[in-house]
């Protein structure tokens, strides 16, 4: 029989020296532990990519899905650029991890009930609200208005009152209610009485939220939302709560919405089912975005049931606009020109006459006599054809009204109370 000696490497290991022995074993049981280290290392780095890959893949699938629904107007990709809209990967990542740490929690995907809201509390005054809005609009209303606010009592300043003496400048015998919680009370009366003892019809009314959305499609995604079923995202809940409550309040009784951040300045007596558009092509003339900022429509007009209908189900908290100005513009691109939908779209000068880049202008005044031209024609080309300015008070909020400039001009013509024109 022949012997193979393949692998075998001779030791000569001296019988009487049990140190070398003993050496020699530590350093095989070593190599065994460190082989057996790095193999479960390899493992668990494989299985970690592995897991890292079918995350993205997930990912991947949820964005094409979303985009897939979601129709963006060329100008949008303009704005992303600014960071103002889209900021896809930013709110993809911060929403991985937060998906993260809520299963590292054990809370699950959807289970993060949101924070109890003011504005969703039932109690015995938003058990009165649909009698306290009958009541208030059956005074021979001129036209009926409406308005949120969703803040503390205390911000709603002179800005906003501004906005509430211009509704009245151009429709002395219209009624405007201001749906807050906030606002009724106390100092919410103190802080339109000045209006009031005018003989202007105005009121806040804390909103019966479930009534509102009763019997519409958003009635399951409140509940979804209170439940914790439904994520609340990333934005503020109260922004999206105040786009849908305009919705619903429009879709139960119909009128005229309005912005806290809006100068109107003639009558919308002739406005009816109306939207406007914040920007259209240079072009075709075809309008690129709209906006809900000021929303004109019958009682239970079906576009707004659309707009109810496309909230609840495409809700994204993690994306500005989403469920907004971006709404209503995929709504209106998906049933224009379809039958049973009757409904006019306005050019910006309507409402959106200066783009929120440019709103600081209006503020400025004159350094030369040129600049008081350009303020001379742009107060006249605003008078002539547009409904009211909104004023995207995320942007001008801070600044101040100077003398001269445009804002005071349309301020001191568009006021009924008149006072601290000069301040934000």
């Amino acid at each position: 029989m022949t012997t193979t000696k393949i692998f075998v490497c001779p030791v000569v290991i001296p019988a009487k020296s049990p140190v070398a022995f003993m050496i020699l074993f530590a350093l095989l049981m070593f190599l065994m532990l460190t082989d057996s280290i790095v193999s479960n290392i390899s493992l668990e780095s494989a299985a970690f990519t592995q897991k890292q890959d079918s995350q993205s893949l997930q990912t991947l699938t949820v964005t094409r899905d979303i985009k897939s629904d979601v129709v963006l107007p060329l100008s949008l990709t303009v704005s992303t650029k600014n960071n103002i809209v889209d900021g896809d990967s930013e709110h993809q990542n911060s929403l991985a991890s937060s998906l993260g740490v809520r299963e590292k929690h054990g809370i699950g995907k959807f289970r993060r009930k949101p924070p109890e809201h003011e504005i969703l509390k039932s109690d015995e005054l938003t058990k009165k609200f649909h009698g306290r809005v009958l009541e208030f609009f059956n005074r021979g209303c001129e036209l009926h208005f409406f308005m949120t606010w969703i803040s503390k009592v205390g911000s709603f300043g002179r800005r906003e009152i501004m906005a509430a003496e211009s509704v009245f400048k151009a429709h002395p015998n219209g009624c405007l209610m201001i749906l807050s919680r906030t606002m009724d009370s106390v100092q919410g009366y103190r802080t339109l009485k000045p209006l009031l003892d005018r003989g202007f019809k105005v009121i806040a009314v804390a909103p019966d939220f479930p009534f509102l959305v009763k019997n519409t499609p958003a009635e399951a995604w409140l509940d979804d939302m209170k439940s914790g079923k439904k994520d609340p995202g990333v934005i503020p809940l109260a922004q999206n709560l105040s786009n849908l409550m305009r919705l619903v309040a429009l879709y139960k009784y119909g009128g005229v919405y309005l912005d806290t951040d809006f100068i109107v300045m003639r009558s919308f007596k002739g406005l009816k089912n109306t939207i406007g558009a914040q920007s259209i092509d240079v072009v075709s003339k075809n309008w690129t975005r709209l906006n809900n900022a000021v929303l004109v429509f019958d009682m239970k007009h079906p576009l707004v049931l659309k707009f109810i209908e496309e909230f609840a189900l495409t809700f994204d908290g993690n994306k500005w606009g989403h469920n907004g100005p971006y709404m209503v513009s995929r709504v209106v691109r998906r049933v224009e020109g379809r039958p049973g939908y009757n409904f006019t779209i306005l050019p910006p000068m309507a409402f959106y006459p200066v783009d929120w880049i440019k709103i600081g202008g209006l503020f400025k005044m004159p350094k030369d006599r040129a600049g008081s031209r350009w303020i001379e024609a742009k107060v006249q080309q605003l008078k002539r054809q547009t409904y009211g300015v909104h004023l995207w008070n995320k942007q001008s909020s801070k600044l101040v009204v100077e003398e001269g400039s445009v804002m005071e001009r349309l301020m001191a013509q568009n006021c009924v109370l008149c006072t601290h024109i000069y301040s934000s």
